[in-house]
């Protein structure tokens, strides 16, 4: 790590988690490079091997970051809703994923090769965001339905949280995809983000 403020350190690595957030929206991961993300920032292209040694530690920054905003939405939700319904839960939950659109593509297309490609104390890093998701939502979880048992509370975690995994894929389907649906008579029924989010967390608070 190069010597600076943390205030200069904090910054550059923001502009190199910027400038891949706005690359991922027009390309692939794999065509992604550590030189394209050097070319969109304002410093020389292995200057970023300061902060990060591989892509996939950039992708990982990326995807923690929008787990720290996720983390934040939620707390604000239970800051400014002492009670909520089951259904006005529900809503508030698929509301905030509808928001995250980065953090399921990341996590739904590239999160494996993401984890085994990056440093063990950068993975740790992110493991702490990640955690604090889960721990977040078993807050929401406690604060809301106090009458929920203990195994319950774990069944929605582990649920829901795998269930996340599969909505990007489902949401987002290219017209290549929709053909070959079509021609393998797979009645596919689009939904958003808001839609399958708030149907899954309707069923997992009914059962």
């Amino acid at each position: 790590m190069p010597k600076g403020s943390p205030e200069l350190t904090n910054a550059r690595k923001e502009e190199i988690i910027n400038a891949c957030e706005e690359l991922y929206k027009t390309m692939s991961f794999k065509d992604i490079t550590i030189k394209e993300i050097g070319n969109a920032t304002s410093f020389t292209r292995t200057a970023i091997y300061n902060y990060f040694q591989t892509k996939e530690e950039i992708f990982l920054a990326l995807l923690q970051r929008e787990y720290e905003l996720w983390i934040a939405e939620l707390s604000q939700i239970m800051k400014e809703n002492t009670t909520l319904t089951k259904d006005e839960f529900a809503d508030k939950l698929a509301r905030s994923l509808e928001k995250r659109g980065q953090l399921l593509k990341i996590m739904s297309m590239n999160h494996y090769d993401m984890e085994s490609s990056c440093r063990p104390e950068r993975l740790t890093e992110f493991k702490v965001a990640y955690g604090e998701s889960l721990h977040t939502v078993l807050r929401c979880l406690e604060q809301y339905f106090p009458d929920m048992s203990v195994a319950n509370k774990q069944n929605f975690l582990y649920t829901f949280f795998p269930f996340m995994f599969g909505i990007y894929p489902y949401t987002v389907v290219n017209e290549k995809q929709r053909t070959a649906m079509e021609e393998a008579g797979v009645n596919y029924v689009f939904m958003t983000i808001y839609e399958i989010t708030y149907n899954c967390v309707k069923c997992l608070l009914k059962n």
